[in-house]
């Protein structure tokens, strides 16, 4: 997991820890106090995320044995296809949810690292302070829909992604992409198609301002 992508994460798991009316009335210390926060929300998350996976353990076995006390004629045949794809499809979230979690030591231990904290920080600090002109950034590539109207979650990921590309001069490509990780770990299937559609727009638009 690059460094990059370890602060991007930690800002965004201290964001979740702000609420709305306190945006603009934090200190440094308070945020420093919110990242331990963040670290203990990351180790619950992926707790569950690991009791989640085992409960797709337990349902892709049973569906495996039940697809193997189906009869054997034509009729069945729909309902054992059935079963083989529901255990293919619950296995493979598995093996993704576990190898998302085999990053979970790395993580905690470079959240406790002083360079790794201060640039959490950081990032968490342009969101704050530079709000107005990142949200019109991406209010310009919404299409129709205001952020203000998305799940928090949704918009940090959003933020984050902006201040990359505006502030900290990472490549398009790069802030997009990763922004697309954090999406598949935190946000859910309607998040992540509509996070998605706006990163590619970002992207276009960035790429046409290069241009």
């Amino acid at each position: 997991m690059p460094i990059r992508s370890v602060t991007r994460e930690l800002a965004l798991l201290v964001l979740s820890q702000i609420p709305e009316s306190q945006l603009h009335t934090l200190t440094s210390s308070s945020l420093s106090s919110l990242l331990n926060k963040a670290l203990e929300s990351l180790m619950q998350h992926w707790r569950e995320q690991l009791d989640a996976t085992a409960i797709g353990l337990e349902s892709a076995q049973q569906d495996l044995l039940d697809s193997e006390l189906q009869d054997s004629d034509s009729s069945s045949l729909s309902r054992v296809r059935d079963h083989l794809t529901a255990s293919l499809n619950s296995s493979e979230k598995v093996l993704n949810s576990l190898s998302a979690c085999l990053e979970l030591p790395r993580l905690i231990v470079l959240g406790d690292q002083e360079e790794i904290r201060l640039a959490s920080i950081k990032r968490v600090d342009l969101v704050l302070q530079e709000s107005q002109k990142i949200d019109s950034r991406l209010d310009a590539v919404m299409e129709g829909w205001r952020l203000k109207r998305l799940p928090r979650i949704d918009r940090d990921i959003l933020r984050l992604s902006v201040v990359d590309l505006m502030f900290l001069q990472t490549p398009v490509a790069v802030a997009c992409n990763e922004a697309v990780e954090l999406a598949n770990r935190y946000s859910d299937e309607q998040g992540r198609r509509m996070i998605n559609g706006v990163l590619r727009r970002l992207q276009d638009a960035s790429f046409a301002e290069i241009s």
